[in-house]
C-alpha cells in the first residue's frame, strides 16, 4: 500500500509540476540554510573525544589580583605551579603542554628554511589523547626526564621534509638543534582543538612536537597566550618563569570517581598551602574540568553561532510557511477527484495517509535539494574563513545527511497537516453535482 501511495504522489507532482516544484524549492532553501547552521553547530559543539571525555580533566588554580575585581581566571598555569604539580603524584597520567615556535632547516639544501609551530608535552600527551601515529610512536617519559632531543612531526612536516616515507631515526635541525624523529602522527584534527582551546580552538594541530622541558632549556621561542597579574621581580628568562605569568596547559588523566577525588584533595591542598605563602588569592568556583565541562567554561561555541541558529530557524519557519499556502492551494485544487472517491467509499483515514505520504515526499525531495544548498552554503563559508581557521570538517556526514532528509519530511508532513486537514473534510455533494 505505502508504494501505491507513493506512485499516486508522483503522479500528483507530475500533474502540477510547477506548484510542486515551488514547494521543493521552498523546503530546500529553507532546510539547506538550517542545515549548515546545524553542521557547524555539531561540530562545533560536539565532543571531540567521546570515548574518554570524562576522564581528562583541564587544571585552573586560583589565578588574579584581588584589586582587580572584574579580571577573570586565566585559564592557564604559571611555570612555578606546573613544576609543583607534575611532582605532585606520579600516579596518574598528565601532562603540562605550551606552544613554541621554530625554525627548520631542511636537509635537501633546495627547500628554504621554514617556520613552524610546534608543541611542547610530555610523552603521557600521546596516550592521553589517544593520538594516531603512521610511524613510529610517542617518546618515553626517561626521553622527558633526561631532555632528550626527539621529535614527533605531524603528517603534513614529514610529507614537506621526508617525502611521506617512515622517517624514524632521521635528524631534523629545529631551531638551531638537532632533534630525532621518533614518530609520525597519522592525520588527526578534533574539532574543537579541546587540548589548547584557549590559543585557538578551530586553529590547525601544530606541525612538531618535543619534551616539554626543551622550551626551557632550549629556549625556543614561546608562542600563544600569556597572562599576567604581576610584573616580573627582575629581568631575563629565569625572572619571567618565576614571575606570576600563566602560559601553560595542564592536564591529567582520572579513571574512576576515587581517583577524581584523591587528585581533587591534592590540588586543594595545594592551592592552600600556597595561599599561606601569599599565592592564589582570587578563589575559584572549580579547579578541575572535564573536557566537555571545560569547552563549556571557555565558551568555546561563539554566540554568534546561537544567533545565527535562530535567523536559521525563522527562515525555515518562513518557507514552511509558504509551503503550507502551496499545498493548501494544490490539495484543494483536487477536490473534485477527492469528492468522487469519498463518494465511491474512500475512508477519510485512507485520503489523509495518501496525503500526507504525498506531503513526505514533497519533503523528501526539498531534503535531497536542500543538501546541495547546504553544501554550497559550507563550500561559501569555507572561501570566507579562508585560513584562519581549519575547515576541512566542514562537510555533510552520514549523520548530517540523515537529520537533513529527516528534518524536511517530517517538517513538510507538519506543515501540511492542516491543507490536509481541509482536503479530507471535503463535502462531496458539491463537486458530485459538477461532475
Amino acid at each position: 500500500m505505502l508504494f501505491y501511495y507513493i506512485r499516486l504522489a508522483l503522479l500528483s507532482y507530475r500533474r502540477n509540476p510547477v506548484l510542486s516544484s515551488l514547494m521543493v524549492v521552498a523546503v530546500a532553501i529553507g532546510i539547506g540554510a538550517y542545515m549548515v547552521i546545524f553542521t557547524l553547530n555539531y561540530f562545533m559543539g560536539g565532543d571531540p573525544i567521546p570515548h574518554k571525555s570524562d576522564q581528562l580533566y583541564h587544571v585552573q588554580l586560583d589565578y588574579g589580583d584581588p584589586s582587580f575585581p572584574d579580571f577573570e581566571a586565566p585559564p592557564q598555569l604559571t611555570y612555578i605551579d606546573a613544576m609543583a604539580l607534575l611532582e605532585l603524584t606520579n600516579e596518574h597520567a598528565r601532562t603540562a603542554s605550551s606552544k613554541f615556535s621554530g625554525v627548520v632547516e631542511p636537509q635537501n639544501r633546495e627547500i628554504r628554511p621554514f617556520g613552524v609551530n610546534g608543541r611542547g608535552n610530555f610523552s603521557e600527551f600521546f596516550t592521553m589523547f589517544d593520538i594516531p601515529f603512521q610511524y613510529g610512536s610517542g617518546w618515553d617519559r626517561s626521553a622527558d626526564e633526561n631532555r632528550q632531543q626527539v621529535i614527533v612531526l605531524s603528517q603534513e612536516l614529514n610529507q614537506q621534509l621526508f617525502g611521506g616515507s617512515n622517517s624514524v631515526g632521521e635528524t631534523v635541525l629545529l631551531h638551531g638543534f638537532n632533534f630525532t624523529v621518533v614518530g609520525v602522527l597519522e592525520q588527526w584534527a578534533p574539532v574543537p582543538k579541546f587540548y589548547d582551546v584557549n590559543n585557538g580552538p578551530f586553529d590547525p594541530i601544530e606541525e612538531a612536537y618535543i619534551p616539554w622541558h626543551l622550551i626551557v632549556s632550549l629556549r625556543m621561542n614561546r608562542a600563544g597566550n600569556t597572562n599576567c597579574w604581576k610584573a616580573p621581580e627582575g629581568d631575563g628568562f629565569q625572572a619571567f618563569l618565576n614571575a606570576e605569568c600563566a602560559w601553560i596547559q595542564f592536564w591529567v588523566e582520572l579513571q574512576d570517581q576515587n581517583s577524581y577525588e584523591n587528585y581533587l584533595n591534592l590540588i586543594n591542598n595545594y592551592a592552600a598551602e600556597q595561599k599561606s605563602f601569599g599565592r592564589l588569592r582570587v578563589p575559584v568556583d572549580k579547579r578541575l574540568f572535564d573536557v566537555n565541562e571545560w569547552l563549556v567554561e571557555q565558551e568555546v561555541l561563539p554566540d554568534e553561532t546561537r544567533i545565527l541558529s535562530a535567523l536559521a530557524a525563522m527562515l525555515l519557519a518562513v518557507c514552511l510557511l509558504n509551503t503550507v499556502g502551496l499545498l493548501l492551494a494544490k490539495f484543494l485544487g483536487k477536490a473534485p477527484e477527492i469528492g468522487v472517491r469519498q463518494a465511491l467509499g474512500a475512508h477519510k483515514g485512507s485520503l489523509f495517509i495518501q496525503h500526507v505520504i504525498e506531503a513526505g515526499f514533497i519533503g523528501a525531495m526539498g531534503g535531497v535539494l536542500g543538501l546541495g544548498v547546504a553544501a554550497l552554503g559550507l563550500e561559501g563559508i569555507k572561501i570566507l574563513m579562508g585560513d584562519l581557521i581549519v575547515s576541512d570538517w566542514m562537510h555533510l556526514n552520514l549523520t548530517v545527511v540523515l537529520v537533513t532528509i529527516a528534518l524536511a519530511i517530517v517538517s513538510t508532513i507538519i506543515a501540511g497537516l492542516y491543507p490536509i486537514w481541509r482536503a479530507c473534510n471535503i463535502n462531496p455533494a458539491i463537486h458530485l453535482k459538477l461532475q
